[in-house]
C-alpha cells in the first residue's frame, strides 16, 4: 500500500486514544464523530494539531495572543473565525497526530453521558492503548483581536 493511500484510509477511521486532556474520539472525519456520539450536527469539535506549524495552516492568531498560545499547555482556542484549536504537546498523543498532522477530537462518550467503556471500544474503528483513567478537559478561551474571555 501507498504512503498516500494509506494516509486516506487514516483520514475516515475513529481512533479511540488517550489524548493530551482525556480519553477521547479522534479523526478527521467529522460526520463519522458526529454519528458515532449521535451528537447534532451545528456543533463544532476542536481540532486539535500536531504544531504551531500546522495552526498556521488553519488560522491567524491575533498578534497580542501569540505568546499565551504559544506558552499553552492543555488549553484550547476558540478563534475570531469561531473555530477551535489546541496545540498538542503531550508524546502519547502526538504519535497520532505527527501521523495526521491535524485531527477533530472529542470526548468519549455519547453525546450528554458520562464515559462508558464498553460503548467507546465498541464505537471506535481503532483502539490506541494504554487508555488511562479520564481526567479533567481542556481549558477553553475565546480570543478576539484584543480581548480573550474564558469559556471554560
Amino acid at each position: 500500500m501507498s504512503n498516500k493511500v494509506g494516509r486516506e484510509v487514516l483520514k475516515e477511521l475513529v481512533f479511540l486514544t488517550q489524548t493530551d486532556t482525556t480519553i477521547g474520539f479522534v479523526s478527521q472525519d467529522p460526520d463519522r464523530l458526529t454519528a458515532v456520539k449521535q451528537r447534532p450536527s451545528h456543533k463544532y469539535y476542536i481540532k486539535a494539531v500536531n504544531s504551531l506549524h500546522t495552526l498556521k495552516t488553519f488560522t491567524r492568531v491575533p498578534s497580542c495572543h501569540k505568546k499565551r498560545v504559544r506558552r499553552a499547555n492543555k488549553t484550547t482556542y476558540v478563534m475570531p473565525n469561531r473555530d477551535s484549536y489546541r496545540v498538542v504537546k503531550e508524546k502519547h498523543h502526538l504519535l497520532l497526530l505527527n501521523r495526521l498532522k491535524w485531527a477533530y477530537t472529542t470526548s468519549a462518550n455519547l453525546s450528554g453521558h458520562s464515559y462508558d467503556e464498553t460503548f467507546a471500544k465498541e464505537a471506535a474503528d481503532v483502539i490506541i492503548e494504554p487508555l488511562k483513567k479520564a481526567n479533567t478537559p481542556s481549558s477553553i478561551f475565546k480570543l478576539g483581536k484584543n480581548q480573550i474571555k474564558r469559556i471554560r
